[in-house]
């Protein structure tokens, strides 16, 4: 009894390292074998001595595999290259059919030397093997060489080893088609082959072009312009790069042609010269496109504050070519013999009229306003003192955003109040222009009464969206033509940061619903 058992224990750990080896050790190709083999014959119980003297079955069909005795050439069975065959034998990497007939794929040569405490099969595993319905076929893997191509449960677990049932094809480099490894195999390799893993499907990807502009990498940062930083080629330092910031806040594209109105009732509070500044700030941050309009309804002062580039023509001139300025083929070079240019600021200046037989009214101001719209993209309009001109109330209605001036003293500062005051009775549309309104200080030689901005500045901190000082200029002060190329560096900054204030205001007003 115990040599029996023994011999069953020795002819299960013969069948698994031979299959085993042959699962490492691929041949060139292969022969199907009989597809109808003769019915297995009742199990004789065999003596240990006879067990021991008669090769296995696996040794008989394939004697260079054998471990257990010398090699042996089957009398009963040819070769399989000198066998004549009809058809083509199926090859290891022979495209899956779709039938569902089993072939396999020729894995990857490893060492032939089996892992370091590997066992053998259980007695169950081998009685399963051999009674079951692929005992007649060569043992290796579920399902044999000539598979009967039945369909898989698909409620069957997938073991380790095995392919999920519903896959049709193993993955690149997995042995085996049409199912598992079998136990013996499972026994040395529970977790599949190892060094071999599943194809991972492509995953769908799709891209928009702001999601790749997105993912580019951002453009290095320039070197500084200014001071020993410029010389040593280092980045730069932080007021440089808040003024690069500034720049490019002012050069802001919009989506249309915008006004700003820069407005005080009082005289003398810096309305001609802050809209020269601004001006002059946008047109250098954008490269042009920006013209300064004095929208005094009689005999402004912008003329005098301004270089005479051979133009002496005013809005007088311009309305009485309207209508020629407003045809189809009107250019921007017709509209510009009526301007004067202001190379240093690189904007372009329309001044108001120098007599007194004309006074511009409502529908005079429309026609200048729908023209300058057409040929400039920012249009920034001084005005009078008269709140109560109707040229004056139609560029409040224009407005995209509110530049007041003020210097800190009394009668300016309570004309500025007085003002807000009146437009904020004047509805919603005028609520929402005084909340983006940006303050500008500009303050001449001994203009600055101390107690007034210690009382004034947080209400207008308060009613307004930002206060910007702008310092004393003599330049300013000398009431002249204003050339910004004759100003000094700070004030040049001042109103820089104006601009970029004014611009970050019209974003807003742009982009939010009315």
């Amino acid at each position: 009894m115990t040599d029996s058992h023994n011999s069953g224990q020795h002819k299960d750990r013969e069948a698994a390292a031979a299959e085993v080896r042959r699962m490492w050790q691929p041949t060139p190709s292969w022969t199907q074998p009989d597809p109808s083999p003769a019915a297995d014959a009742e199990p004789v119980e065999e003596t240990a001595e006879e067990t021991a003297a008669k090769p296995d079955a696996l040794s008989e069909d394939f004697p260079g595999d054998s471990w257990s005795g010398p090699a042996a050439k089957p009398v009963n069975q040819p070769a399989p290259w000198t066998q004549p065959q009809s058809q083509p034998a199926p090859s290891w990497t022979q495209a899956v059919p779709e039938s569902g007939t089993a072939s396999w794929t020729q894995p990857e040569e490893q060492d032939d030397e089996l892992p370091a405490g590997a066992e053998a099969a259980t007695t169950d595993e081998a009685a399963a093997r051999e009674s079951g319905p692929g005992a007649n076929s060569p043992v290796f893997g579920g399902s044999s060489f000539h598979g009967s191509g039945a369909a898989p449960d698909p409620q069957q677990a997938v073991q380790p080893g095995q392919f999920p049932p519903n896959q049709q094809t193993p993955p690149a480099g997995q042995p085996g088609q049409g199912g598992q490894l079998s136990p013996a195999a499972q026994h040395f390799f529970p977790q599949g082959v190892p060094g071999q893993q599943a194809r991972q499907q492509p995953q769908n990807l799709s891209y928009r072009a702001d999601e790749l502009i997105q993912a580019l990498p951002l453009p290095r940062e320039a070197p500084a312009e200014r001071g020993v930083r410029s010389v040593l080629k280092l980045r730069p330092g932080s007021a440089e790069r808040s003024e690069r910031i500034a720049r490019a806040t002012a050069a802001t594209a919009f989506r249309r042609p915008v006004t700003i109105v820069v407005a005080n009732p009082k005289g003398g509070s810096g309305k001609t010269p802050t809209t020269l500044l601004l001006a002059g700030a946008l047109g250098q941050a954008r490269g042009g496109g920006v013209v300064a309009w004095d929208n005094n309804e009689l005999r402004g002062n912008m003329h005098l504050r301004t270089h005479d580039t051979n133009s002496r023509s005013t809005v007088t001139d311009m309305l009485q070519a309207m209508p020629m300025l407003t045809q189809p083929d009107a250019r921007l070079g017709d509209v510009a013999a009526y301007l004067r240019h202001q190379v240093a600021g690189q904007y372009d200046v329309l001044t108001s009229a120098t007599t007194t037989y004309a006074q511009i009214e409502a529908k005079d101001f429309d026609q200048i306003h729908r023209l300058l719209s057409r040929f400039y993209k920012v249009l920034v309009i001084d005005t009078g003192n008269n709140e109560g001109s109707s040229n004056w109330r139609e560029a409040m209605k224009a407005a995209d955003a509110l530049v007041i001036p003020i210097k800190w003293k009394s009668l300016s500062c309570a004309a500025a109040v007085q003002m807000l005051e009146e437009l904020d009775n004047q509805g919603p549309e005028a609520q929402r222009l005084i909340r983006r309104a940006v303050i500008a200080v500009s303050n001449g030689p001994g203009d600055v009464n101390k107690e007034v901005e210690k009382q004034l500045r947080p209400y207008f901190d308060s009613r307004a969206a930002a206060v910007v000082d702008i310092p004393t200029d003599m330049h300013i002060a000398a009431e002249g033509p204003l050339d910004h190329s004759a100003l000094q560096p700070a004030t040049r900054r001042a109103a820089l940061e104006l601009a970029a204030r004014v611009s970050e205001q019209i974003t807003t007003a742009l982009n939010t619903p009315r």
